[in-house]
């Protein structure tokens, strides 16, 4: 049994937090770049020529990409044979994003529901953290961090299709979803889509969706063809960078697939603004 210090995951955790609040990763930087030389529209690639020198001030002085700087959100592959010593696992997550949203002075975006007070002084700055365990072989934790803006998470929806709608019905649904969304988002967006599953399988899929490298090729051929062919259907919408049209709406499409009950299709679409904040560590 391998053990793990508490504090070595809330320093990790934190470091990778504050990093990606003001440094776009590479296959976001990629894909910004080559959906700027590419695209038609000479307002959008303007827009698109401004975000990524947005990214480049961001990073150079190390203020956050965007004032939204979302909601913590992780997904945590753990092994069977890790110990934390000192400390739950959550506990050092929520830890090091409430120190790493206070020091770096990020925006506390947590708020009751209902009374839409802040809750930081209740719960903890910014917090608590959406975390996703899994379980798995091994003796490491594996931890994916994204930023999720509201703006992005507003306009996503998930819906359970008759089992009949197949591909097309899928890519009506998308089609509907990022059209209503229009600007929104903050396009260009990655678009993440949940298959399968239950309900709440799908929307989690259609979440963990947009933590894959940006342009990634899906390694199941049949979803990769499928999500090629929902990039071009939505790009032809032509709401183009920050909705002032173009021919650059979304950098990618992302699908993860769950086997489902013979009675339904659960389709969720969960998107993410054009500033893709996203890192991952291995401890």
């Amino acid at each position: 049994m391998r053990e793990i210090n508490f504090n070595e995951i809330v320093s990790g955790v934190k470091h990778l937090i504050t990093y990606t609040s003001s440094n776009l990763p590479k296959d976001a930087i990629d894909a910004l770049e080559k959906a700027m030389n590419e695209e038609k529209s000479p307002v959008s690639k303007e827009i698109l020529r401004q975000i990524l020198e947005n990214s480049q001030i961001a990073s150079k002085e190390f203020r956050p990409l965007c004032q939204d700087t979302g909601l913590a959100v992780f997904f945590v592959k753990v092994g069977e044979d890790v110990k934390v010593k000192g400390g739950t696992l959550k506990n050092a997550i929520n830890q090091a994003t409430a120190e790493a949203y206070k020091e770096s002075y990020l925006r506390a975006s947590t708020c009751h529901p209902f009374t839409r007070a802040n809750l930081q002084n209740s719960v903890g700055y910014n917090l608590p953290a959406i975390i996703h365990f899994d379980l798995v072989e091994g003796d490491k934790i594996e931890i994916e961090y994204a930023a999720k803006g509201g703006g992005s998470e507003n306009v996503s929806r998930a819906i359970v299709l008759p089992p009949a709608s197949g591909k097309d019905g899928v890519m009506k649904f998308v089609r509907e979803v990022v059209s209503k969304g229009g600007s929104n988002p903050c396009p260009p967006l990655t678009v993440g889509i949940g298959i399968g599953g239950t309900f709440e399988r799908a929307t989690i899929s259609s979440k963990h969706a947009l933590f894959r490298d940006i342009g990634s090729v899906n390694p199941d051929p049949e979803l990769a063809e499928l999500e090629n062919k929902i990039l071009e259907d939505l790009n032809k919408l032509g709401i183009g960078a920050m909705g002032m049209g173009g021919t650059k709406t979304v950098l990618a499409v992302h699908i993860e697939s769950n086997p489902c009950h013979i009675a339904s299709l659960p389709v969720s679409v969960n998107v993410q603004c054009h500033s893709s904040r996203h890192g991952h560590i291995t401890i």
